[in-house]
């Protein structure tokens, strides 16, 4: 192997190598929305389902609206 090709499959490596911690780096914060998603998700799962335990709901449906 001839050293230019060398020098060019070295190079090749060290790009290779900036991209996987790149996206290593977005995938980890990926992680971190989509853990952060799931919580919000859980709690407006437990206030929704409260509500409708509690029957508020139901009343604020059957109301008039005020320009009625």
């Amino acid at each position: 192997m001839s050293e230019t090709r060398i020098i060019e499959i070295e190079i090749k490596q060290a790009y290779q190598e900036d991209l996987i911690q790149s996206l290593n780096t977005v995938v980890a914060r990926q992680q971190n929305q989509i853990s952060k998603l799931e919580e919000t998700c859980k709690l407006l799962h437990d206030k929704i389902k409260n509500l409708a335990l509690d029957g508020s709901q139901s009343a604020v449906g059957d109301e008039r609206p005020p320009h009625y």
